[in-house]
């Protein structure tokens, strides 16, 4: 999985993923997670992480576990059409770890809900983002 977790990182290159300095640090049969830094690209001016890297860290791993899940010789390829997120606590500390799992893992379809975590664990926002497997 290690080498998988590389190739993700690699595809991300030069995009968002990369510049708010998201990289995929696990994953398993059904789940992934992802970290990202509380630094100035992720920040409200305040110095709070800002709701909206929470709700791009949250579909980047919905759409990645999404991706890891479909057959790689096959032509199908993974949309989001719809994110979500409640945010309840302000983040502490350097990072916070995303860790999406699937509610649904449909032919057409999947529901996938992301818990943001600070670095010490407190429960920050949870997502669910759905995606079409075309």
């Amino acid at each position: 999985m290690k080498a998988y977790l590389e190739e993700l990182t690699a595809l991300c290159q030069n995009t968002l993923v990369d510049n708010l300095g998201m990289e995929f640090t696990a994953c398993g049969e059904g789940w992934l997670e992802a970290r990202m830094p509380i630094d100035r690209r992720t920040c409200r001016p305040d110095g709070a992480l800002h709701g909206g890297a929470n709700m791009a860290l949250a579909e980047t791993v919905g759409g990645a576990l999404s991706s890891m899940s479909v057959p790689r010789e096959s032509c199908f390829r993974v949309f989001g059409i719809e994110v979500n997120g409640n945010h309840m606590k302000q983040a502490q500390g350097r990072y916070v770890v995303a860790r999406g799992f699937f509610i649904h893992q449909g032919r057409r379809t999947h529901v996938v809900q992301v818990e943001i975590r600070d670095e010490f664990g407190t429960l920050v926002t949870v997502n669910r983002v759905t995606n079409m497997i075309i």
